[in-house]
């Protein structure tokens, strides 16, 4: 719910309660109560599986993530913004931030069209550590202090992160392609962080990275698993609650918003 800041001056609550019938809800009240309880129950345990999955993946990319590395990277983003990103003067550009892709009850979806919409150029990042983020940020901050507004999409398992960049001024895009989701078609550049990693680290740490992985991807095939199933729960809950709903008012009270709205201006 959202509170008004100044209730019946610019700002009211809306009753969507009285959409409801009472009487034909009580009806199945028992069948409501265990739809709502059990997908909720299913939701708690997908974002426990997710959890867990990113605290394991964490510990691989604190392994690999060395200021050499983070050397090499940054080297690289230099020369990648003095072929891209030519300064054009001004103001320095703006960031937003947009979700690309998401965990959903299908899977890992990625909403690739979107990049290819915006985007003609895409650099493809190869990274199965969780190592782009580094990148990605530097190359955002080379392309805003030359002017350039960018959206920053953040990975879904780890949203404090990014996992891509677009920059459509340029027609320029940044995609990570990793064990959960791949850039479909062929890049115009490709550059593989795993590669750029130390060699003896890896060497070292292979078999308690696989190891990682390997329960990671269980625990997110658990989490959509637990999504889908949380899905068909609710979707048994809407199917309770439909016929006791009165979806006329409800647009009627949405139609009466629109038009308070509209008079405003």
């Amino acid at each position: 719910m959202v509170e008004p800041r100044y209730p019946g001056l610019v700002e009211h609550y809306v009753d969507l309660g009285a959409c409801y019938d009472p009487a034909g809800l009580r009806q199945v009240a028992g069948e409501l109560k265990g739809c709502m309880k059990g997908y909720k129950a299913c939701y708690n345990r997908a974002y426990r599986c997710l959890t867990a999955a990113a605290q394991l993946l964490e510990d691989g990319r604190a392994t690999l993530l060395t200021p050499a590395l983070e050397a090499k990277m940054a080297k690289r983003v230099r020369g990648i913004l003095s072929r891209e990103c030519k300064k054009v003067g001004g103001q320095e550009g703006k960031a937003v931030q947009r979700f690309l892709g998401a965990v959903t009850w299908q899977g890992v979806r990625c909403e690739w069209e979107t990049v290819e919409a915006q985007c003609g150029r895409v650099y493809e990042l190869a990274d199965s550590y969780g190592l782009a983020h580094s990148m990605l940020t530097a190359l955002a901050a080379g392309a805003m202090a030359a002017g350039y507004d960018v959206v920053a999409c953040p990975d879904p398992i780890f949203p404090d992160r990014m996992a891509h960049l677009l920059i459509p001024a340029l027609s320029l895009a940044f995609v990570t392609s990793g064990p959960w989701q791949s850039w479909p078609n062929r890049p115009y550049r490709r550059l593989r962080l795993d590669a750029m990693a130390d060699q003896e680290l890896l060497r070292r740490d292979r078999g308690r990275l696989r190891f990682a992985g390997k329960v990671a991807a269980a625990l997110l095939e658990e989490a959509v698993a637990s999504l889908a199933q949380a899905k068909a729960m609710h979707d048994e809950l809407e199917a309770c609650y439909n016929p006791y709903v009165d979806f006329a008012k409800g647009k009627a009270v949405g139609e009466e918003i629109i038009r308070d709205f509209l008079a405003l201006g």
